[in-house]
């Protein structure tokens, strides 16, 4: 809905709007979050001059106290108008003066729907840019894309011509200036500031001055002298702008010309500086680029100049640079003589609430000079680790690290108080049930408005009271909302004293019961005092009564109480009513009572209810407070682990909740804070409790807390404060209460951000989290030391410095310094693994190669063995040696994963099946070796058939040429790392083991921790923008978005990581433990730790499941075929990665689904993107499947890398596959085998890519004529897959693709059972034509980009369905008698389909129906609803519809007639 201008901004009168612009329809507002700045978009009938828009402008913003606003003018027209083309003449002569003289007798023409404007050449060179800009101007405020066009003429004024124009101008321009110029002034010592350069109205041109720069500054251009704005004005800027801000974002592009073929580089990146962001883009020649690319990074501070325009790809507008020059930027320093320590601080590990980095606060305090710094983050430690990494080794250089919590506090240990004071009888006897209503919620500030009591005898209502009272004060209209009490309500209602007198007599000396007693009892009481009245009041909590009778109700209002006990609806926030259905509620709690818990007199209920939340253990219905707590030696930090892992694992509801009893149990080496003001203490104070009970909270606590008023301002909107007054008066409270009990009190920020900018992250977090008061952000950023004594200066300078600086150095200095993770390394002890591993790996050489061993295979041995124990790493090794062995043992298969098939131990104890070793011919009868080193041969299998000259059996081929390097490194000094693929059904079997061999409280699943994605941000962003409806630039949505990145989410588990602790030492010793994602119906136990912040203390095993094992291991069940034994060379399998004749399709007709390949389905070559590759390099041996699992699995390895390679003509065999690849081709090289290693491991890990080849590297690589290719190549790999992995993971896919070609059915049916998602069975078993119809409409999806992850793995299906079909098999139809639950069964032409590929039927529900079965066939459809009810009645009309019902009736009823 548009509104005019005139209603819209109303402060200015209608008359006061030039004519025709008050009407003008407002289509489009935006409104700065400080309400300081104002953007519109306003529609009118005809064209406006700038000059009478600008000075509407200048009133509104005047009448607003707006300091920016940009009215944007919008027309519909079809066609330019003369006015209009008027208008842009204008402007333009506006905004370039010399366009005036140089236009003087041009002519602009429109039609066509373009507008051409004649000029000379010099005049058309000279405005170039302004036409562009005229021609975005155009399409912005009219819609019509107009292209505006020079027209040279043919009597054009030359560049002479021009520059006399240009000359004669600035010397007018300059006489007149002078001719109006002030006398001089003499000059005072000190020299006047310069002034801003703000244009004057009718200035004319003046030539800008090139500023100087150092040459290790500049980047780019030529910087002139200009002031820089903020980008929030720049934005808007039609000239020459400077900018300056931080780089949080680069996205250069190369781009081809595809008709010249010339190559550009957008340089693109984002750039703020938190007034807003902009991108700056410029497209340069890609020779000219490379140093200007690489010189722009994350993270720089950048001055930047150049021209705003709108780029039509990125549709929004951009900042064409002219220069680019590092700058220094500003940073709010501390510059206080003695700096303060901030004691109460949240990282980003504060859950959806924190945003600032470890990293990122701890160098500030650096910068600032603080001694100390505590972090103390939500219930959760997990900001340890990370701020260990950043002070380790270097602690003298940092400030002190405090490691603390702010827990969620329950006081548990404090006794049942439902029942207060001395009055006792029987739980029949009379009470007086009653409600008040107040002006607000102070009792030291509001009154009473409404008293209304109800008498219960005997179970029985018995009477009722109630009675206005007149407050002599107006009555918030938010009470009145809330009550229906108003001023005209009490306007002649008793006085306070007359009504009070009235009650209390009706009361007599009876029990009182209200809900949340405190409340009323505390304006009872006020009064009663006010009047001189003196009496003792036993009360009794019904809300406290409630939670504990009534655990499992998430609230207890009465409203809530009224449904659950069902006592009838009634009319909520009136005391009458309120009352009233309080006493039915009291009456059925009283029956509870005495029925259920045996009370009979009002001295049991405390007692009872006490003994009823003991049983229970039940915390969350007690009260929660915020509790600080900080870690003072190295017993604090265990105790500190273990409060952590026990609010986690005992007392999680909705947050880890932290029992008071726990808290006293493990309160050694800590020390209490009362934290916030939602501490304990705090809220005490707010309740009106009296000063005896806030000095007994406040006993507990070790320091007193208090913060700047502004972090508690919002309790002046709530009704828990006055005014700031009221807000510094708590604070003086707490600093009284420290002065009584002899308890420092301290002054801290809450941090919770960084700078006072960084609120926007929290805000749109909080709103995304559906916080209504989001955009209410408390100033809770990290303060200088000046700062907070400013803010507490009301207490006086002394007293100030004492609770700023003071005190907080005196708690920093009370706590040791921490270690939060030992710096050793723990690893599991089995007693006599050395030897048992040497043992392991002789007895098997010796059986394989025979004894004596020979000396190669010996020296290899010797050579791993060796560093291996010497190092401790043998106990890794056993570990993963009796975890495969026992896989093994129940019929798994296990596969390798990383390196550790480079180490022939791990081959010889039995870790894996890679053998190491380089590639020979091996005789198991007469153990005859034939050694096939450097000879072109990448791997034993692609070694001839040969037969031994010995005995004549035939020989084995062994070896795949994997130095030992590449997993424990070149001196033995890497820390090696055991993966291991077990069966994905067997995973958990495993993992059960594990804790059977170290003892189920020694092995831990390894946690993670899950942040918000770069995905999940730019949704909180946009969704917060289009609720408040903001329009912002899509480089300030990168900005916010980047900001909202990396804050933790939750936790959970690496998906097989099984940490273990040796049973001399507890978990506690290094991290706490808890749930996975805050889950505590789960039975996993993770560490609280992200698992590699202790992976150099603990051992961590990669125990993961894997589909591959799970299809062997089905597939030997099928067929009897022992997977071990199958050849890895067998040509038909082989002839899969070149043709798919080996499948023996129906028909020879080309298929454009499955290709001319026979690799689909298969692992590691099934996908899309594998075939592609296969299809490029025509692989013909193992060694070639090597080497396409390798580039397969790398990054930047295939693509633009080796695939440009393979085109060219160059072998895949030398291309870079493998990181061992390039170790072992240069030493072939002669490069000293130290420098290759060194060279492999960088070019591995993508260092080479990211900063180019250590001094020295390509040199000597050219010494030894390494190609320029291949070195080009080691330039642009990010990551590389070790040759191992590819080896085990080949194996396995070779051993599956065997059973396609020579036993299909059993491929199929595991395959369709276990690796295929998305089948279904309502389509894909209704023959080829319905597959393929299928598979074409998801691949249009494809195309249009609309299909779904779900729908691209049926697409796959579909395609192996589609192959199933070609090879002349069936689905034959599913028997509800016949079918398996979850596997597909092999017939004499195909497969019986199980029950859960029938969309709908879960395999709960179709174990259901097989187990039902076996107690008897079923009836009818009708009884098989019955009999299996997890099965839906649709999908049992679906089943009767593909047959799958025989001829079963759908009633078990008969007819008689």
């Amino acid at each position: 809905m548009t509104r005019a201008l005139c209603e819209l901004f109303d402060r200015c009168k209608t008359e006061e709007f030039p004519s025709g612009l008050a009407e003008g329809e407002v289509t489009s507002l935006a409104v700065s979050h400080d309400r300081s700045a104002m953007q519109c978009h306003v529609r009118f009938l005809k064209p406006v001059r700038q000059d009478v828009l600008d000075q509407l402008t200048r009133k509104i913003a005047k009448a607003y106290q707006l300091t920016r606003l940009n009215i944007a003018p919008r027309y519909e027209m079809s066609a330019l108008t003369e006015d209009y083309i008027g208008n842009l003449r204008e402007n333009l002569e506006f905004e370039h003066p010399s366009a005036k003289g140089l236009l003087a007798d041009s002519e602009w023409q429109y039609s066509d729907g373009e507008l051409r404007i004649s000029m000379s050449e010099a005049a058309q060179n000279y405005l170039l840019i302004a036409l562009r800009k005229m021609q975005e101007k155009i399409e912005a405020e009219t819609g019509l894309r107009c292209p505006v066009t020079a027209q040279i003429k043919e009597d054009a004024a030359s560049e002479q011509e021009l520059r006399a124009i240009e000359e004669a101008r600035e010397k007018a321009l300059q006489d007149a200036a002078a001719s109006c110029a002030p006398a001089p002034e003499e000059r005072s010592e000190k020299p006047k500031p310069k002034p801003s350069r703000k244009p004057a109205e009718n200035a004319g041109y003046a030539r800008p001055h090139v500023e100087r720069v150092k040459d290790d500054d500049l980047i780019f251009g030529k910087l002139y002298q200009d002031a820089p704005v903020p980008i929030k004005d720049a934005v808007h800027s039609f000239d020459r702008v400077t900018i300056e801000g931080d780089v949080f974002f680069v996205d250069h592009k190369e781009i081809t010309s595809k008709k010249t073929g010339k190559e550009w580089v957008k340089l693109a990146f984002d750039v703020t500086d938190l007034s807003n962001s902009i991108r700056v883009s410029k497209f340069l020649a890609k020779d000219q680029a490379g140093e200007l690319v690489s010189a722009i990074k994350t993270g720089m501070y950048l001055r930047i100049q150049g021209k705003v325009s709108f780029d039509t790809f990125e549709k929004e507008s951009i900042l064409e640079p002219s220069a680019i020059i590092k700058a220094k930027k500003k940073i709010r320093m501390d510059k206080a003589p003695v700096k303060r320590v901030e004691l109460h601080l949240h990282t980003n590990m504060s859950a959806m609430d924190g945003i600032s980095d470890t990293k990122d606060l701890i160098n500030r305090c650096k910068l600032w000079g603080m001694p100390a710094m505590a972090i103390t983050d939500h219930g959760c430690a997990q900001a340890f680790p990370l701020a260990l990494h950043v002070v380790d080794g270097k602690e003298d250089q940092y400030p002190k690290i405090l490691y603390g919590v702010e827990a969620y506090y329950i006081n548990d240990s404090a006794a049942i108080s439902v029942v207060r004071g001395s009055r006792d009888g029987s739980l029949d006897g009379r009470f007086i049930v009653f409600d008040l209503e107040t002006t607000g919620l102070r009792p030291a500030e509001e009154e009473i408005t409404e008293i209304a009591a109800t008498l219960v005898d005997g179970g029985t209502v018995i009477d009722t009271f109630q009675t206005y009272v007149n407050p002599h004060k107006p009555i918030p209209p938010e009470i009145t909302e809330l009550t229906g009490i108003s001023d005209e309500t009490v306007r002649d209602a008793p006085e306070l004293q007359d009504a009070l007198e009235r009650f209390l007599m009706f009361a007599g000396e009876d029990v009182l019961v209200a809900h949340n007693a405190g409340f009323d009892m505390s304006f009872l009481r006020t009064a009663c005092k006010r009047l001189g009245i003196e009496r003792e009041f036993t009360y009794i909590d019904t809300l406290e009564m409630s939670k504990i009778m009534l655990p499992d109700l998430s609230k207890h209002k009465l409203n809530v109480l009224a449904k659950e006990l069902q006592v009838g609806p009634f009319d909520h926030h009136r005391a009458s009513e309120d009352a009233s259905v309080l006493a039915r509620i009291w009456l059925k709690l009283m029956d509870r009572m005495k029925n259920e818990l045996h009370g009979t007199k009002i001295s049991d209920i405390n007692p009872l209810l006490a003994g009823l939340r003991a049983e229970s253990k039940n915390l969350k219905n007690y009260q929660r407070y915020h509790f600080i707590i900080l870690v003072k030696n190295q017993v604090g930090l265990k105790n500190l682990y273990k409060l952590i892992s026990y609010s986690f694992l005992d007392h999680f509801y909705r947050k880890p909740l932290m029992p008071r009893s726990e808290l006293i149990k493990h309160r050694e080496g800590l020390v209490f804070g009362s934290a916030c003001e939602a501490g304990e203490l705090f809220r005490a104070m707010v309740d009106g409790k009296d000063w005896d009970e806030l000095k007994r909270i406040a006993d507990f606590y070790d320091y007193l807390e208090i913060q700047p008023i502004d972090n508690n301002r919002f309790m002046i909107g709530k009704g828990q404060a006055k005014d700031d007054e009221d807000l510094r008066d708590f604070n003086r409270k707490i600093l009284k209460l420290s002065d009584e009990l002899g308890k420092p009190c301290v002054a801290t920020g809450d941090v919770h951000f960084l700078e006072p900018e960084d609120e926007a992250y929290r805000r749109i977090l909080m709103a995304g989290q559906g916080f209504g008061d989001a955009d209410n952000q408390a100033p809770l950023y990290l303060k200088t030391t000046d700062e907070m004594l400013s803010e507490f200066a009301y207490l006086g300078e002394d007293r100030a410095y004492e609770v700023v600086v003071k005190n907080t150095n005196m708690i920093a200095e009370m706590l040791d310094p921490i270690r939060p993770v030992p710096r050793e390394n723990y690893p599991p002890k089995i007693e006599g693994s050395a030897e048992e591993l040497q043992q392991l790996c002789y007895d098997k050489a010796k059986r394989m190669y025979g004894d004596p061993i020979p000396e190669p295979i010996e020296h290899r041995l010797r050579q791993e063995l060796e560093p291996i124990i010497r190092q401790g790493y043998d106990v890794m090794y056993m570990i993963a040696q009796k975890l495969v062995a026992k896989s093994l043992e129940d019929g798994y298969l296990v596969g390798s994963r990383g390196s550790v098939g480079s180490s022939l131990v791990a081959f010889m104890s039995g870790i894996t099946e890679v053998n190491s070793l380089p590639p020979h011919y091996l005789c198991t009868e007469c153990k005859y070796l034939e050694w096939h080193e450097n000879e072109g041969v990448g791997c034993g299998v692609c070694l001839p058939d040969k037969v031994c000259p010995n005995c004549g059996k035939p020989l084995t081929k062994e070896g795949f040429t994997i130095p030992f390097a590449t997993f424990l490194g070149f001196n033995a000094d890497k820390v090696p790392d055991i993966d291991l693929n077990f069966s994905g059904e067997y995973q958990p079997r495993i993992h059960k083991y594990t804790g059977e061999l170290f003892g189920e409280d020694h092995v831990f699943r390894a946690g993670t921790i899950a942040t918000v994605a770069e995905k999940t941000a730019y949704g909180y962003v946009k969704k917060y923008m289009e609720e408040r409806g903001i329009e912002c630039s899509r480089a300030e949505e990168n900005r916010l978005a980047s900001g909202c990145t990396g804050i933790r989410r939750t936790t959970g588990q690496h998906p097989g990581g099984i940490v273990v602790v040796p049973r001399d030492v507890e978990i506690y010793d290094f991290c706490p433990v808890q749930h996975p994602a805050d889950d505590p119906d789960s039975d996993i136990i993770t560490t609280h730790f992200e698992y590699h912040s202790i992976d150099a203390n603990l051992l961590k095993l990669d125990e993961l499941g894997h589909d591959d094992p799970t299809m062997i291991k089905m597939l030997e069940e099928m067929t009897g075929v022992v997977a071990t034994e199958i050849p890895l060379d067998d040509p038909g399998v082989m002839s899969l990665f070149t043709s798919n004749e080996a499948l023996k399709y129906t028909d020879d007709t080309p298929d454009p689904i499955l290709g001319n390949l026979g690799c689909l389905a298969v692992p590691e070559f099934g996908t899309k993107f594998v075939r592609g590759m296969v299809n490029d390099t025509k692989p013909k041996s193992f060694d070639d499947l090597l080497c396409i699992s390798g580039l397969s699995h790398g990054t930047d390895v295939w693509l633009g890398n080796a695939a440009d390679l393979v085109a060219q003509g160059v072998p895949l065999s030398q291309c870079i596959c493998c990181r061992d690849d390039i170790m072992n081709y240069l030493i072939g090289k002669g490069l000293d085998p130290l420098m290759s290693f060194k060279i492999m491991e960088a070019v591995r890990k993508g260092k080479v890519a990211k900063g180019g080849f250590e001094p020295g590297w390509e040199e000597a690589m050219r010494e030894h004529e390494v190609p320029d290719w291949y070195i080009d190549s080691c330039r642009k790999i990010k990551y590389m897959f070790p040759k191992a992995h590819a080896v085990a993971y080949v194996m396995m896919a070779y051993r599956i693709a065997w059973f396609k070609v020579h036993i299909p059915l059993a491929f199929y049916a595991a395959y369709f059972s276990i690796r295929a998602k998305g089948f279904d069975a309502s389509c894909m078993i209704k023959g080829d034509a319905v597959a393929v119809a299928k598979y074409q409409e998801l691949r249009r999806k494809e195309s249009d980009k609309t299909i779904s992850n779900a729908e691209k793995d049926t697409m796959t299906t579909l395609e192996v369905c589609h192959e199933f079909y070609k090879r002349g098999f069936v689905f034959e139809p599913m028997d509800v008698y016949e079918s398996h639950a979850t596997k597909f069964l092999i017939t004499e032409k195909g497969l019986i389909p199980p029950f859960t590929s029938m969309p709908g039927i879960g395999e709960q529900a179709a174990l259901g129906i097989v187990s039902e079965r076996e107690n008897g066939r079923f009836l009818s459809s009708e009884e098989l609803s019955i009999r299996c009810p997890k099965v839906s009645s649709a999908v049992i009309e679906l089943l009767g519809q593909i047959g799958a019902l025989g001829d079963m009736p759908k009633s078990t009823q008969v007819s008689l007639f």
